[in-house]
């Protein structure tokens, strides 16, 4: 565990002022420029909550109904917003709920400062009510984490949170605070820290790593680019396109990358993935050279790895050092803040153009439209299909939402029939697929993105996970808008028990509650829609509407999400039925 070594401060002029632990908490929150938080009080955080009581005009607390659900929303608002999330449990129960969200924000890469109450510092170890080794359970799934034990740590402690989990790739920390420590008394200096000994948050760029790349570039006749979050993360969506409009190379975007380029863009051809565009993934083990921006290569992206890729070169432009060669073996590597090595790229490689390999992708996109895609945004069929509805919202908002997804189905739809015109326009879990993140996730969006409109599309499996939820954007007046896909069925299980498991549902039908009753409960308006000639009229009156909003469609039980590619198999076996 890191030490607090004190040499890593950069100093400041101040003149130290007599408070107490929970009051340093506060101070250093603000100090840090943090003007919302979300949370749930507890015993071992109280003080806190005591200091929190005395600044509520300058400091905004949001009180959620679970502690998962003040993770998820931290998680949106740092993803609108590309600050750090803040969120403050208590002790035991109150830090392992908030656990899964953590985990989510570490594989999916979001800044996150999560402040947990401890039991008191001579109670440690022996089992007392509400304790629980929070650093210990947190440790594999934080960039950082630390107890503190004494008052005059917690500025200290909280301003290397803050650089941790904002600076290179970010990713959560948490602070663990003895009860005592929150109680005694510091003499209060606060100084933001930009350096850390041993820890070197962007790497220098190497400029032979440049050179290489761009030979392979300017060599290469069939190129695909791979977008991920890295670009979103780093900002460098304007260096993207000069990137990709100098050389002409087609770009296919992960689902954390989805919106870092113009959905009409005329080199995004799509995106990746398990249940991604039939062009990008039949044609990866078609391209000569792989051009991976700021991804890591997940196995949803590359399928079976024996055979993903092989005809290719593979560049891989990313910051985290620990990510190359990890999966997939990089001829050339380049580390870095993509915000600085690609323009270096660019100013590097020659200008061209590669018309007839792009065209491939339209022609895998025509055969894709007339296989699946028609069906799906005009069916000839009685039920609704989840596609059209997605597509007729994109629509309605002029596709210019930010748009928030659970995980299931529904996630897929959104992600494939959703268009985008600016960045940071999805908040989605990705790698660890959280069920119930949609919910509080699009509360915390909403709040980091007030200007602009906030569809969240849920199923009626993840919804109910957290649907508690519901009480906190009564109570904080969240105007954030519901779109529920109800097929009364777990529809992604379901899909895998069809195709794989001889239709055997095993455990995957849902008896629901009345949701319309539900949201009335907690005074959100709401419609139904179980014909397809209402939809129009419903998703307007949702999108005029200028509180909450549910509108819940009943779609198909058992529609299914395609193209896919099954688990295991190579991206080249897409099914397309």
């Amino acid at each position: 565990m890191d030490t607090l070594s004190k040499t890593a401060i950069k100093k400041d002029i101040q003149t130290p002022v007599r408070i107490t632990g929970s009051e340093a908490v506060v101070r250093s929150l603000l100090n840090e420029g943090v003007d919302l938080i979300f949370g749930y009080p507890g015993g071992a955080i109280m003080p806190v909550y005591d200091a929190l009581y005395k600044v509520q005009k300058e400091l905004h607390h949001v009180l959620v109904r679970h502690e998962q659900g003040a993770i998820h929303a931290a998680q949106g608002y740092a993803r609108v917003t590309g600050k750090v999330g803040v969120a403050i449990v208590t002790s035991g129960p109150g830090a392992t709920n908030a656990v899964t969200g953590i985990a989510d924000a570490m594989i999916d890469s979001t800044p996150l400062v999560v402040i947990s109450g401890q039991v008191a510092s001579g109670l440690l170890g022996t089992d007392a009510f509400q304790e629980t080794d929070v650093v210990g359970v947190t440790l594999p799934i934080t960039k950082w984490n630390y107890q503190v034990k004494k008052a005059e740590d917690i500025p200290y402690a909280i301003a290397r949170a803050f650089y941790i989990a904002r600076s290179g790739r970010p990713g959560p920390v948490l602070i663990d605070i003895t009860k005592d420590a929150q109680f005694a008394s510091l003499d209060y200096v606060y100084n933001p820290i930009h350096y850390i000994r041993s820890y070197t948050p962007v790497p220098d760029v190497n400029l032979d790593q440049i050179k290489e790349a761009a030979r392979l570039i300017n060599l290469s006749k069939k190129p695909l680019a791979l977008i991920g979050q890295g670009i979103i993360l780093g900002n460098a969506e304007q260096e993207l396109r000069e990137f990709l409009e100098k050389t002409g190379i087609p770009a296919a975007w992960t689902l954390l990358g989805l919106s870092a380029l113009p959905s009409d863009h005329p080199l995004n051809v799509g995106m990746l993935g398990m249940h991604g565009n039939y062009g990008p993934n039949i044609k990866t083990n078609e391209a000569d050279l792989i051009i991976a921006i700021g991804m890591r290569f997940d196995d949803r992206v590359t399928g079976d790895l024996k055979s993903y890729a092989k005809n290719a070169k593979v560049i891989h432009l990313e910051i985290d050092e620990a990510e190359i060669n990890k999966n997939v073996h990089a001829d050339a590597p380049v580390i870095g803040n993509v915000k600085d090595t690609l323009p270096l790229l660019t100013a590097s490689v020659s200008p061209n153009s590669f018309p007839e390999w792009v065209e491939e992708f339209r022609a895998c996109y025509r055969i894709e439209y007339d296989r699946i895609i028609k069906s799906q945004l005009n069916p000839a069929k009685e039920g609704l299909t989840m596609g059209e509805v997605v597509n007729k919202v994109s629509e309605a908002c002029n596709h210019d939402a930010v748009i928030v997804t659970d995980v299931g189905q529904h996630q897929m739809m959104a992600s494939r029939y959703f268009k985008f015109k600016q960045t940071r326009s999805v908040v989605t879990s990705g790698g660890l697929g959280t069920m119930g993140f949609g919910l509080p996730a699009a509360m915390g969006a909403k709040l980091g993105a007030p200007d602009r409109e906030v569809v969240l599309f849920v199923g009626d499996g993840g919804f109910q996970m957290t649907v508690q939820e519901l009480g906190t954007i009564h109570q904080t007046k969240i105007p954030v808008k519901i779109v529920l896909l109800n097929n009364n069925f777990l529809g992604m299980v379901r899909q895998w028990q069809e195709l794989f498991f001889d239709s055997r549902y095993s455990f995957t039908e849902l008896i629901n509650p009345d949701f319309q009753t539900l949201a009335k409960a907690y005074s959100i308006e709401t419609v139904k829609v179980t014909k397809r000639e209402d939809l129009d009229d419903a998703i307007k009156q949702m999108v005029n509407h200028d509180g909450a909003f549910l509108l819940e469609v009943v779609v198909e039980q058992e529609g299914n999400v395609f193209p896919m590619v099954p688990s295991g198999a190579s991206v080249s076996d897409i099914r397309l039925e």
